[in-house]
């Protein structure tokens, strides 16, 4: 997959192969195949790479920056880049163990002291 141009990994650095290993696993793990939605989480924190597996499965994978990740997701040949849309969505399947683990995240923050 091409990146737009200008937007190349931070510092011409090569593709994180380490990112790539993960990404791949995943999509050894959940179906042979896997959507692929880059999330920009802001210029200290780098990006999100948000992978939902064939299966439904929900994973991610943190990089430098969004071109670091669209060159991760151009390295995995079963990696579909995708947006939040309706078929995406569609495609993610959260279980219960998943909702509670959230719940108990959620509800650990909204507390006040």
């Amino acid at each position: 997959m091409a990146t737009e141009e200008g937007n190349e990994p931070r510092s011409g650095e090569a593709v994180p192969q380490k990112a790539v290993k993960s990404a791949a696993g995943f999509v050894g793990e959940h179906g042979g195949s896997a959507r692929a939605v880059v999330e920009n989480v802001g210029h200290q924190a780098g990006a999100r790479i948000v992978l939902i597996g064939a299966d439904g499965a929900l994973g991610d994978v943190m990089v430098a920056d969004v071109a670091t990740a669209e060159s991760v997701v151009g390295a995995v040949e079963e990696l579909e880049l995708s947006d939040w849309d309706a078929d995406t969505t569609a495609a993610l399947k959260i279980g219960p163990e998943h909702r509670r683990r959230m719940a108990r995240s959620h509800a650990s923050r909204s507390r006040v002291s």
